[in-house]
């Protein structure tokens, strides 16, 4: 620790930065019932044996403002990957308010505390399934694990983001309706079933109340399919973890200017 100097600490301060950037957007790191602390220790932590492992480079800059841009570098480099991520994750909460306006449920909505935001039911249903599969398989640990290794193709004050990371983004928002509709499509072979009965019920006895029956049996079959897409649940999480990893090391080679 002698020969720890005031360049080093620039250089590790740049590195928790990074680490920072990526803690407070990533899924998981990010949940608002996290205590800031907390993500502040892993952060700091994880900085730390980043910094014993990676090679030192002196850091070229001019004056404050030169070191203030490296450090606001390193923090996008991290809400980068952080937003690529947490967009993946996101695909479920959408996926869940398709399904509710399809059964019924779109006006019955709640506060989700980790993102202050009004979610229908579907949506956190899925949304702590897939986190629970994510805890529970480590994948908290493979994306950080993602990050890290980040510092291997864009390093310290490395940023360089090629202009096609738009459309990555871009390309990646088309992705990101395609998976949603492809979860919710035992939902909507289900309503469409439901649909037509009713149709055939609604000409073969016309004195029923269709509107009465129909959504009391949407909401019925609705959740009966939703339950059993839980069974699916690991299905889909992997499908959704490849795909938040994919994006990530696409997103890195687009930050490290390839």
């Amino acid at each position: 620790m002698a020969s720890f100097t005031v360049e080093n600490l620039e250089f590790l301060l740049a590195i928790l930065a990074r680490l920072s950037g990526f803690i407070f957007t990533a899924p998981i790191y990010s949940l608002r019932n996290v205590p800031v602390r907390g993500k502040l220790l892993v952060s700091v932590a994880v900085a730390v044996i980043v910094y014993i492992a990676t090679p030192y480079t002196p850091l070229v800059y001019a004056g404050v403002i030169g070191y203030a841009a490296v450090i606001s570098k390193e923090l996008i480099s991290g809400l980068i990957l952080g937003l690529f991520a947490n967009l993946a994750y996101y695909i479920l909460g959408f996926a869940g308010q398709l399904i509710d306006m399809e059964v019924g449920l779109s006006n019955v909505q709640e506060l989700d505390p980790s993102s202050n935001m009004s979610v229908t039911i579907s949506s956190t249903f899925l949304n702590y399934g897939a986190m629970l599969t994510l805890i529970s398989t480590n994948m908290h640990l493979f994306i950080l694990k993602a990050v890290i290794d980040s510092f291997s193709i864009v390093p310290v004050n490395g940023l360089k983001v090629d202009s096609n990371i738009f459309y990555l983004y871009l390309k990646y928002m088309a992705d990101y309706m395609i998976i949603a509709f492809r979860i919710v499509l035992p939902e909507f072979a289900a309503m469409l079933i439901v649909n037509t009965l009713l149709a055939i019920l609604a000409k073969v006895a016309p004195q029923l109340s269709m509107f009465v029956i129909g959504f009391q049996l949407k909401i019925f079959v609705g959740i009966t399919v939703l339950v059993l897409m839980m069974l699916m649940l690991p299905g889909i999480s992997d499908m959704i973890f490849n795909n938040m990893i994919e994006n990530m090391k696409n997103a890195i080679e687009y930050m490290g200017g390839s």
